[in-house]
């Protein structure tokens, strides 16, 4: 550890922020605390017993400040304050996967304007959504325009009309009034933006009850051209609402957020729901680069959401997966932003409870589809296998990568599997599974010790064997992996060693470990592990991976238990063989079901002889 610890007694029990700096002053960390000596106190410890991503940070750090305030809102404002500026590496950052579109109406202009926009929102300009894409905005307004016939041209195609004296042809298909040349006042014009504004904000309730009124008002007047036009405006309002969504109370105003993550990103869903009606939606990434347990990542989501002034302002709900680390002081200091009660919580039950699991599922597919594109993109997995001979100083880049894990239930049914990339691509023709034979108990370690040797030993033979013919086939073991990683830590590790060492395959395949709980990547020779950054394409590709074997071994595992548990049980019944017993079981949905099947019963399967299916009952009822 490069800091020193504060003198004793200097470090203020206010709240406050505090900030860790490198070598050349820059900050790498901002943290806040209700009572900073207490806070800080925890990063002064023996560096082993910190959890990985902190002790990375304490070791980077070469100096310590904080700036005190006067409570835990102003803490938290401060601490939001100093991350936008610095973007410190240490902190969870957000990555939008795009710049989500917003319906913008140009407020601060004489004759207001809609307009799809993206990025940095100025001043004088009201926002709505965000959209999940530009087309839905476009659906969206050009259903409107006809009801509410704002402008929506550029500033010189306005003015180049104004001049012209003539109106585009957005008037005279009905989607503009015509402000360019005088087509219509100003009040009524702003009549129409007020009302645009309120139908997006989800009032749509008065915008409604206005139309039907104003459409009857001209019929009873017989003033039926006009009340036709209005009865045109009202339908394309009706049509409108129908893309969107109610899923609440008509006053309700809530913003629901749903949380998917693993050891290295979150995927974050947003749904905004105003007047009941869901009117907007975000998604981003976070990187996970310092240590935050569930609360504390909310805590981060919060920030990135409300820190900047929201579009859609802050709502009187927001519903989120688990509460804040320190919900008093959030919800404080939302109350504080939006100027009334704010309630931050958990919905259990009824309708916020399944729209809070609809949001949830939102971002499960966005993770998934996060991780898809990373794991599709070339230029992802050619950084990540240069990344990978780099940082395992690998002789050249891993195109061959084997990854062994293993599964058991108490010793029982151990197998192991054996997954590959090639090219980064998950090569599912080359996976292979082993049903452990010589290992008795739980141990691990014997386990994998004998699933590598078998596998390392068909290597070595396929070697001297002569070279195929044209057209055969190579032995399935016949390639020798670039990279072989074993799920663990540094004891899977010495036992790859010492196979390999028994087999004089040493110096011919590198070997590593990755550890699942800290992320940590050992090799031979090396005390302490290899730290690969957080987010980086080579330590998505190694989590892959072994998540992949993880599971296959799984599969293996579930398959053979419960061949077992058929077999034991089904055993010793005359004319009942393994295809007959399969087929039994699965048509009965299950070994309880043919245990409880009557004679009836089991001669209503036609394929099952007779004879058998008394044997079958005769088995399981003796006294019958």
């Amino acid at each position: 550890m490069t800091i020193e610890r504060p003198v004793a007694g200097s470090v203020p029990t206010s709240p406050g922020s505090y900030q860790f700096k490198d070598e050349l002053g820059r900050v790498i960390y901002v943290g806040k605390a209700s009572n900073l000596r207490s806070r800080i106190s925890n990063y002064f410890q023996d560096v082993s017993q910190l959890h990985p991503r902190t002790a990375a940070m304490v070791t980077a750090a070469h100096s310590l400040e904080w700036i005190e305030v006067r409570n835990e809102v102003e803490a938290l404002i401060l601490e939001y304050s100093l991350i936008k500026q610095h973007r410190p590496r240490f902190n969870v950052r957000l990555r939008d996967d795009k710049s989500y579109p917003f319906l913008a109406v140009t407020m601060d202009e004489e004759w207001p304007r809609a307009v799809v926009m993206r990025g940095v929102r100025k001043k004088g300009t009201r926002y709505f959504g965000p959209y999940p894409h530009a087309w839905a905005i476009r659906d969206t307004l050009d259903l409107l325009l006809r009801t509410f016939p704002v402008r929506t041209c550029s500033q010189s195609k306005f003015n180049t009309h104004n001049k012209l004296g003539k109106p585009c042809l957005l008037f005279h298909i009905e989607k503009c009034c015509g402000p360019c040349v005088g087509e219509v006042s100003d009040t009524a014009y702003a009549e129409y933006v007020k009302q645009l504004c309120a139908f997006l904000d989800g009032d749509t309730d008065s915008v409604v009850v206005q139309l039907r009124s104003e459409m009857l008002e001209a019929s009873k007047n017989m003033e039926y051209e006009k009340a036709g036009r209005i009865r045109d405006r009202l339908s394309g309002v009706e049509r409108a609402l129908e893309k969107q969504q109610m899923v609440g109370e008509r006053d309700e105003d809530l913003d629901v957020i749903g949380l998917v993550d693993d050891e290295l990103e979150a995927a974050v869903q947003v749904f905004y729901v105003r007047k009941g009606r869901v009117v907007g939606r975000k998604g981003f990434i976070l990187d996970k680069v310092e240590d935050l347990s569930p609360g504390g990542l909310v805590d981060r989501i919060l920030e990135e959401m409300y820190g900047d002034e929201p579009a859609l302002g802050i709502p009187s709900q927001v519903l989120v997966p688990v509460n804040p680390e320190d919900a008093s002081t959030y919800t404080e200091w939302l109350t504080h932003l939006r100027g009334s009660a704010v309630q931050i919580r958990v919905p259990q039950r009824g309708d916020k409870r399944e729209l809070h699991e609809t949001v949830t599922v939102n971002a499960r597919e966005e993770f998934a589809r996060h991780r898809l594109r990373r794991a599709s993109d070339h230029n992802s997995r050619s950084q990540a296998l240069t990344e990978l001979q780099q940082l395992l100083n690998l002789p050249i880049a891993p195109l061959r990568i084997e990854c062994y894990d293993m599964a058991h239930l108490h010793g029982t049914d151990y197998v192991g599997s054996m997954v590959v990339l090639e090219d980064g691509i998950p090569n599912k023709r080359e996976y292979r599974r082993f049903a452990v034979k010589e290992m008795i108990g739980n141990d691990d370690y014997a386990a994998m010790r004998e699933v590598l040797t078998r596998r390392l030993q068909a290597y070595i033979d396929s070697r001297n064997v002569p070279v195929p013919e044209e057209g055969v086939k190579p032995s399935k073991f016949s390639y020798p992996p670039q990279l072989l990683l074993v799920d663990g830590g540094k004891g899977q590790l010495g036992v790859v060693v010492q196979v390999l060492a028994d087999l004089g395959l040493t110096d011919e395949i590198p070997v590593a470990s990755l550890a699942k709980k800290f992320e940590e990547v050992f090799v031979p020779g090396r005390q302490e592990p290899i730290i690969i950054p957080r987010g980086s394409e080579a330590l998505f590709m190694l989590q892959r991976v072994r998540d992949e074997a993880h599971r296959f071994a799984n599969t293996f595992h579930r398959e053979l238990r419960g061949k077992r548990m058929v077999s034991s049980q089904l055993d010793g019944i005359p004319g009942l063989g393994e295809v007959r017993a399969k087929r039994l079981v699965k048509e009965m949905k299950g070994v309880n079901a043919v245990k409880n099947a009557s004679r009836e019963e089991l001669a209503l399967l036609t394929w099952l002889p007779g004879a058998v299916a008394d044997a079958i009952h005769t088995h399981f009822h003796p006294d019958i």
